[in-house]
């Protein structure tokens, strides 16, 4: 994932000069196939390959400084962030054709109201230093990605509708927001009932990104970080956890009974 983003960073740089990623790689003394790895951000380069295609290019230094450390970055399987740059994530589900959500606590981001959104960073604990409206704003640009070229599934756990965040008229028009949601053909609300008890989902909430062209990524948000996951193995186990889910939860029309039923 996080090649990815580094990816785009040296295409947006190579863009500039005018050059074909051929020409260029003339120009490098490169191997096409080299050039082609770097962009697409796999293996066969180091370092001082980076440095010397990003000073070619005349990259400006603070870009430099940021795509050097997600070249070092895409060395490992996880990519830590601090919650409030949330860039990433969308040019990640820009990218994505299938996104599967499960929000065990909270109505999940994509499907929250701005009432909603408020009302949970008024009951938290707050710092000084991050622009939480900003970070609203951000969030729900995220609504323009809703597009029948991308599948949702959204698997929300019972108490996740029942807990009362802000107060009984920002709920009501949440959960009126989510039926309305899911009128959308490529969206597919799913509920996990309180009476069944435990269920596969009891480890915390998460995001499967799925690509046409890639493979895979976890998406896992917590208050201070947030950490996408690519390890092949790790991906594994959270594949597990939606088929459970997938048997768990209640299908997509007695999903919209139940939010109607407490909306009553």
């Amino acid at each position: 994932m996080v090649g990815r983003e580094f990816g785009e960073g040296v295409r947006h740089a190579i863009k500039q000069i005018h050059l074909t990623h051929r020409e260029l790689a003339e120009a490098l003394d490169w191997d096409p196939a080299k050039l082609s790895d770097l962009v697409r951000g796999k293996g066969g380069v180091n370092e001082a390959d980076v440095k010397q295609l990003l000073g070619y290019c005349r990259v400006k230094p603070d870009e430099v400084r940021r795509l050097l450390a997600l070249f070092r970055e895409s060395r490992e399987n996880g990519y830590l962030q601090i919650p409030a740059q949330v860039h990433t994530l969308i040019t990640q589900e820009r990218l994505a054709n299938a996104i599967t959500v499960w929000s065990m606590d909270l109505i999940p981001g994509r499907l929250q109201t701005a009432d909603y959104m408020r009302a949970l960073v008024a009951a938290t604990a707050r710092s000084e230093s991050i622009d939480y409206e900003e970070i609203i704003a951000a969030k729900l640009a995220r609504r323009e990605l809703f597009h029948w070229s991308r599948q949702y599934v959204f698997f929300v756990h019972e108490q996740a509708l029942r807990l009362p965040v802000g107060g009984s008229d920002v709920m009501k028009d949440q959960l009126l927001h989510m039926l309305a949601m899911t009128q959308r053909s490529y969206i597919e609300v799913r509920i996990v009932p309180t009476s069944i008890g435990a269920h596969a989902g009891l480890a915390g909430s998460f995001t499967l990104l799925g690509y046409e062209k890639f493979e895979p990524v976890v998406y896992l948000e917590s208050k201070n970080s947030s950490l996408f996951l690519e390890d092949a193995a790790i991906l594994a186990t959270y594949d597990e956890v939606l088929k459970l889910l997938d048997l768990q939860a209640l299908d997509a029309e007695h999903s919209k009974e139940l939010i109607t039923s407490i909306l009553i």
